[in-house]
């Protein structure tokens, strides 16, 4: 039987649900249930928070980037050894992406939807009352479709806030469980920068924030109670892969400065038969496979390390001038340019195996669901293969030289939005993360 799971969800960013959920991930862990962790929407940085408190990768489900079939094996596969699967929604419960009309928005709801999983709404209850049972009363009956099971009330700040909420839920929402009332916990809060939180590898003591977050759900949430909603994904089957093998044997840039790769999309390659081998260019390692991806990551924080990784530049232009196949993400890709200008003006030397100049002097945000369809024929597939993915990055291009573009790109609304990426023989990367063929 699979395991049953549930949504951990907000009215909206901020509320503290990613704090809720870390805390009940380690919680419940540390009661011995093996639990199984997914994320909602394309994030890379939450999902490594998980795989820290439970111990195994956390899986990403995206309506909107991923064909039906992908997101209902994905979260069939969540239930696999695994006693319990929590997923964590992204933004608000009912936010996703300015799509087509009657396409997928992304939405944490959606995704409840599919999956047939419950959701606990997690609100923010500071500088409200007795309005917090309003609102979810509201979050309740908004889709029929969206079955919000429990609430945990977040920074209540003392008995009598508890007391007045507790009362409103009664009165205007009796049949939805409340299962826990959160003080402000000062002392819980994670750092971040421009993507986002830090990265779970950066945090200076992460065993003991994720102990100190679960000891607050184990006093302030019922978790027995919050256990008794879960109930079983109705999604079965497997998942298709969503990009083909690079080559027999690749070798995956891995540390902090290339740490945004999808499990999902490392463990599709392994199931058609690839071997992944892993490497540091920060430490200065060289790649050792027949093909290369460097996903992306923060590469302009560390621009005059990895300026000084001559065997890892070496190995990179060694493989590229042997034709094999070298991929680049989002980082990646401004690795493969010829140079990064770091925020304070200062140039890094990159690889130079694509006519690229990026900048992080003077930030703008790029954000937002991608399709891509292939230019030309090359590691990704033939010419016309569609994909979608995500792009989410600070930096401006300053300079590009003449070279084919990779993609042919447009939004989630079907805006055009013209070429993405580039060709450079066997050398091929863009700022988008891909998620799944289309």
């Amino acid at each position: 039987m699979a395991a049953p799971g549930f949504v951990i969800a907000a009215p909206s960013s901020g509320s503290g649900k990613t704090l809720v959920t870390l805390g009940l991930l380690a919680h419940l862990a540390g009661r011995g249930l093996r639990v199984a962790s997914a994320k909602v929407g394309p994030d890379y940085i939450d999902p490594a928070f998980h795989a820290a408190a439970t111990g195994r990768p956390c899986l990403n489900l995206d309506s909107w980037a991923m064909r039906p079939q992908s997101l209902a094996g994905l979260a069939a596969s969540l239930s696999m050894a695994a006693d319990l699967v929590v997923c964590e929604g992204v933004m608000g419960l009912f936010d996703g992406a300015d799509s087509l009309p009657g396409q997928a928005t992304g939405s944490t709801a959606e995704v409840a939807a599919l999956a047939g999983w419950p959701v606990v709404l997690v609100i923010d209850a500071r500088g409200q009352a007795a309005s917090a049972g309003a609102v979810l009363l509201g979050f309740a009956r908004a889709r029929p479709e969206v079955t919000i099971a429990g609430a945990i009330f977040n920074r209540v700040s003392g008995d009598k806030h508890r007391r007045l909420i507790a009362q409103a839920c009664a009165e205007m929402c009796p049949d939805i469980a409340l299962l826990g009332f959160v003080p402000p916990l000062p002392h819980l809060v994670l750092p971040s920068r421009h993507l986002g939180l830090v990265q779970a590898v950066e945090h200076p003591d992460l065993a003991g924030f994720l102990s100190q977050a679960a000891a607050a759900m184990a006093a302030h949430v019922d978790s027995d109670a919050l256990l008794t909603l879960a109930r079983p994904s109705v999604l079965a089957g497997p998942a298709p892969h969503p990009l083909p093998p690079l080559a027999g044997r690749i070798a995956v840039a891995r540390d902090q400065a290339f740490a945004f790769a999808y499990p999902a999309l490392l463990q599709g390659w392994r199931d058609q038969g690839a071997e992944l081998t892993f490497f540091s260019p920060l430490a200065d390692q060289a790649p050792d496979g027949d093909a290369v991806y460097l996903p992306g990551g923060y590469p302009e924080l560390h621009g005059a390390r990895l300026a000084q990784a001559a065997r890892f530049l070496a190995g990179l232009r060694r493989l590229a001038g042997r034709s094999a196949p070298v991929f680049g993400e989002c980082g990646g890709f401004m690795v493969l340019g010829d140079g990064i200008e770091d925020a304070d003006g200062h140039r890094h030397a990159m690889a130079g195996l694509l006519p690229l100049e990026t900048s992080f002097k003077t930030r703008r945000l790029h954000l937002g669901y991608r399709r891509a369809r292939l230019v030309a024929d090359g590691p990704l597939g033939p010419a016309g293969t569609l994909y979608r993915g995500h792009e989410f990055h600070y930096a401006s291009v300053t300079g590009q030289g003449s070279a084919p573009a990779l993609f042919e790109a447009s939004d989630a609304a079907g805006q055009a939005l013209g070429p993405a990426g580039l060709v450079q023989g066997s050398v091929v990367a863009s700022f988008l993360h891909l998620i799944d063929r289309a």
